[in-house]
């Protein structure tokens, strides 16, 4: 019996077999997973928004935002002895939940959380194998470092795997 490690919404978390690691609630946030296929350690981060500028200093969640939330959990899975020029990483969400009369760019959180994430990833160098994201439809995904698999459920949409 495999455990869940749940990743909360603006959360991350690493995990390890037997473990699955699981997060829901991705409507315009993006779950970002990276892991290290060798070590078979994993680690995944519930990203609801794409840039820390917006944030107040003070009482600040790095695991909020996609520039500060995928530094945090690098320095995590490397501390799990995760290999940095081995990890890849899988995306899903970022949708556009909402629609508005507007297409006021401050409103297009979900593909703006996404772009914000890729760009992270680039200036990291974790390639992105594979990603389920945008659409109008929520999401919760469960990632097996045991089989590198994705699991996602979207809503209305059944499963699929990545």
């Amino acid at each position: 019996m495999s455990e869940i490690v749940k990743v909360g919404m603006a959360d991350l978390n690493v995990a390890k077999p037997p473990q699955k690691i699981r997060t829901s609630g991705l409507g315009s946030c993006v779950g970002v997973i990276i892991y290290d296929e060798i070590l078979k350690v994993c680690g995944m981060a519930h990203v609801m928004l794409p840039s820390s500028s917006l944030a107040k200093a003070d009482s600040m969640n790095k695991a909020k935002y996609a520039d500060t939330a995928l530094e945090v959990l690098l320095d995590k899975l490397k501390s799990n002895g995760a290999n940095q020029t081995r990890l890849k990483a899988k995306l899903a969400g970022g949708a556009q939940m909402f629609k508005f009369s507007t297409s006021s760019e401050m409103m297009r959180i979900g593909p703006r959380n996404v772009d914000a994430v890729k760009e992270k990833l680039k200036e990291l160098r974790i390639r992105i194998v594979s990603e389920d994201v945008g659409g109008t439809s929520g999401r919760t995904i469960e990632f097996d470092p045991e089989t590198s698999k994705l699991s996602i459920r979207t809503v209305s949409q059944g499963v699929s795997e990545i």
